[in-house]
C-alpha cells in the first residue's frame, strides 16, 4: 500500500501556519490596541465584526485618550498666563482649558448675605464631584457642559453654559486641582506654577477691582483671612504633587518650551508604548504598509506570503537589534584613516517561544552571526488560566559558564506575530 504523499511546503510554511493558527484565539484589549492606535496602518483591516471597548464607556467605537494636564498654584500665580502660552505653542493640535473655577458651589441665599465671611479658597467651596465627572467623560471622547460661574452674584447661570468637545489635550487650571486625588489620578501631566506672594497680592488686587468689581479694602481683607491660610494649609501641600515646577510662571519661557516639547511627544506617541514604557514600535513607511497589504491579500500565493512575512520579520528584529548597547571603537580604514564607530554587544542570547517566535529565528541568526538561541514554552496550567513557563533548550553549560552574567535581550515576538505579520487573510490562502 503506497504511502500518502505528504504536503508540499518546508518546514518555514509549517512555522509560518502554526502561527496563523494562534491568531485565531481570543485577543485582550492590549491585542486591540495595537490594532485600533496604529492608525492608517489598520485602516483597511477588521479582523472582528464588534470589537471589544478598551474602556467601560458607552462610546461605540475606541477613540485616542486625550493628554489630560494639571496646572495649579498659589492665587493669581500667573496659571491662565501658563496655560495660554501652551495653548498657543500647541496651535496644530486640539487643545481646551477647563478652569476649576467653573465648579464653585452656588451660594444659598443665607451664605450671600455673608459673603464676605465665606472661604471661597477652601475644598468645600468647589463642586469637586461635577469636576471630576466632567474629566472622566472628556476622557472617555464624550462632549461635556461645564458651567459659568457669575463672582458678581455667586451662582451658576441657570440658562447658559459652556459646551466642551473632545480634544487632543485637556487643561485642567485651579488653586486646587491637585487636592483631591481622584482627579489627581486622571492627570498625564501635572504642573505648579510658582511665585512671590507679593507678585500674588499685586496682581489678586489689580483682579478682583478690575474684573469682579471689589474695593481693595475687601480684597486685602480676604486675602488675610482666608487666601493665605488657605495656600498655606491646601495649595502648598500639593505642590509636592507636581511633576514639573514653574518657577517666575509666564515669564519662564525655557520652562513652557520644554513642556510643549514633552506633550508633542507623547501625542505623536503609540497607544501601546503608553502601556508599556520599554516597547518600541517601528514607524509606518509606504514600504511597510505595501508588504503588510499583500499578506492581506487573499489572492497571494503562499510563496509570496512567506517572502514578505520573512521581510517584516527581518525589518522587526533589525530595528530590536539597534536597541542595544554599544560600545566606542575606532579602526583604521585602508586608506589609513581613523574611523570612530561602535562595537556590537558581544553578550547576546536569543530566547524562542514555540509557536510564536519560531518564524524569526532565521532573521535573527541572518542578523546576528553565530547566537546561541534557546527555546520556551508558555502553555496552560489546568482550568485555572494561569500559564505555565517551561524551558524547552537550554544552553549548554560552557556557553552558561562563559556568559554568568550576560545582558539577556528577550524578543517576545507573540504581540508582533500575531497582529503585525499574520492575519485572517493570510491564513486563508495557507489553509
Amino acid at each position: 500500500m503506497p504511502k500518502p504523499k505528504r504536503p508540499r511546503g518546508g518546514k518555514r510554511e509549517r512555522e509560518l501556519k502554526r502561527e496563523l493558527k494562534m491568531s485565531d484565539e481570543t485577543k485582550s484589549q492590549v491585542d486591540y490596541a495595537m490594532e485600533a492606535a496604529s492608525g492608517p496602518h489598520f485602516s483597511g483591516l477588521h479582523l472582528r465584526s464588534s470589537p471589544p471597548p478598551l474602556h467601560s464607556s458607552s462610546s461605540s467605537s475606541a477613540h485616542k485618550q486625550p493628554f489630560i494636564i494639571g496646572v495649579s498654584g498659589g492665587t493669581a500665580s500667573g496659571k491662565t498666563t501658563v496655560c495660554d502660552m501652551i495653548i498657543q505653542q500647541l496651535h496644530d493640535h486640539r487643545v481646551v482649558l477647563v478652569n476649576q473655577d467653573s465648579f464653585y458651589r452656588g451660594l444659598t441665599p443665607e451664605e450671600s448675605k455673608l459673603v464676605h465671611e465665606y472661604n471661597f479658597d477652601h475644598p468645600d467651596a468647589f463642586d469637586t464631584e461635577e469636576l471630576l465627572e466632567c474629566v472622566e467623560k472628556l476622557k472617555l471622547g464624550q462632549s461635556v457642559h461645564v458651567p459659568i460661574y457669575d463672582f458678581v452674584t455667586h451662582r451658576k447661570s441657570t440658562d447658559s453654559f459652556r459646551q466642551v468637545n473632545v480634544s487632543d489635550v485637556i487643561i485642567l487650571e485651579g488653586i486646587l486641582v491637585f487636592h483631591d486625588q481622584r482627579v489627581r489620578n486622571l492627570m498625564n501631566m501635572k504642573i505648579f506654577v510658582d511665585t512671590d506672594a507679593d507678585v500674588r497680592l499685586a496682581r489678586r488686587i489689580r483682579r478682583d477691582t478690575v474684573a469682579r468689581g471689589r474695593d481693595v479694602n475687601s480684597v486685602l481683607e480676604q486675602y488675610a483671612k482666608f487666601v493665605k491660610p488657605a495656600f498655606d494649609d491646601f495649595i502648598l501641600p500639593s505642590k509636592k504633587y507636581a511633576d514639573v515646577i514653574i518657577p517666575r510662571g509666564g515669564d519662564n519661557h525655557v520652562a513652557i518650551d520644554l513642556i510643549v516639547q514633552h506633550i508633542r511627544t507623547k501625542l505623536g506617541q503609540h497607544e501601546l508604548c503608553k502601556i508599556y514604557p520599554n516597547v518600541y514600535v517601528i514607524q509606518s513607511t509606504f514600504q511597510i504598509r505595501g508588504m503588510h497589504t499583500l499578506i492581506r491579500d487573499q489572492k497571494i500565493s503562499t510563496n509570496d506570503f512567506v517572502f514578505y512575512s520573512d521581510r517584516l520579520i527581518r525589518l522587526v528584529v533589525e530595528h530590536g537589534l539597534g536597541h542595544l548597547p554599544f560600545t566606542e571603537k575606532q579602526v583604521v580604514t585602508p586608506t589609513g584613516s581613523v574611523y570612530a564607530g561602535v562595537d556590537f554587544c558581544k553578550k547576546l542570547c536569543g530566547v524562542s517561544i514555540v509557536r510564536s517566535g519560531e518564524s524569526m529565528e532565521n532573521a535573527m541568526r541572518a542578523c546576528c552571526k553565530g547566537i546561541k538561541i534557546g527555546k520556551i514554552l508558555i502553555h496552560r496550567d489546568g482550568d485555572n488560566g494561569k500559564q505555565a513557563t517551561q524551558p524547552t533548550r537550554r544552553l549548554n553549560y560552557s556557553y552558561r559558564r562563559e556568559y554568568r552574567n550576560p545582558i539577556l535581550y528577550f524578543l517576545i515576538l507573540y504581540l508582533l506575530l500575531k497582529e503585525y505579520i499574520v492575519s485572517a487573510r493570510g491564513s486563508q490562502c495557507l489553509k
